[in-house]
């Protein structure tokens, strides 16, 4: 069983040869782990268990069932790659607490959506969470209550800047959010664009430009923000927000 799962968590590497030298053991000595001629010590097992997020276990039950509860983004197949910028979204990086964001409808291009999200940490990670203006909720159709107009995401660094995954709730909808801060008077602009997930519509926008705005953790900068928040036309974002958008540039 220890030489079906040390197998089985190997295939994420190209090569055994890098692999046992990462771990720190002979070439020839890991591959009597692989074909189950040998077990490793107590110390050389631990160490193994460290680097691929797995616990002693391994040597007698499934690798699948053992790993079947543990964080896909942060566990052994991933943790070098997307959890790497998970870990290191810093507080000057990406600052905790209220931003506010605008960005044109993608469904009547003639609109913006201007909103609120709050951004914080829990753990390593960093979360964002908002809810979707009503009125872009009702044009398509869609509940308007808290919990279907909920959505929630995890901020990834990257070396430009940083992005997003969000999805509502049930993973009904999701996007991509990339995000590159910009210099201005107080450091607090990020620029990037949003795209979401969805089939190509010949009359609807799959990729906007975006703004993000943070306002810090002020209670009553974010309830102001959230009132002037919903659907606008041009004439509705602040001055810079619509600097900075472009409305009337091609995104490329």
């Amino acid at each position: 069983m220890f030489g079906e799962n040390l197998r089985i968590l190997a295939q994420a590497y190209p090569s055994v040869s890098e692999l046992s030298r990462q771990l720190g053991i002979n070439r020839t000595q890991f591959n009597r782990y692989l074909s189950g001629e040998s077990f490793p010590r107590p110390d050389v097992l631990a160490r193994i268990c460290a680097f691929f997020d797995v616990d002693a276990r391994v040597l007698l039950e499934p690798v699948a069932s053992i790993m079947s509860g543990t964080d896909a983004i942060n566990g052994p197949i991933l943790k070098d790659f997307i959890g790497a910028g998970v870990k290191t979204v810093t507080e000057s990086t990406f600052p905790s607490g209220f931003y506010r964001f605008s960005r044109r409808s993608f469904l009547d291009s003639n609109r913006f959506v201007v909103g609120l999200v709050w951004v914080f940490r829990e753990g390593d990670a960093t979360y964002v969470r908002g809810y979707e203006a009503r009125a872009a909720m009702e044009a398509q159709g869609l509940g308007q209550g808290s919990s279907a107009r909920e959505f929630r995401g995890l901020i990834i660094r990257h070396e430009d800047g940083v992005s997003a995954m969000i999805s509502r709730k049930g993973a009904m909808t999701a996007s991509f959010n990339f995000l590159s801060r910009i210099t201005s008077f107080e450091n607090n602009y990020w620029v990037g664009y949003v795209a979401r997930t969805v089939r190509d519509l010949p009359d609807a926008e799959r990729v906007v430009r975006m703004v993000y705005e943070h306002l810090g953790q002020d209670i009553g900068r974010a309830k102001a923000a959230s009132k002037s928040g919903g659907y606008c036309g041009i004439e509705g974002l602040l001055p810079f927000h619509q600097r900075l958008l472009q409305p009337d540039a091609p995104f490329r």
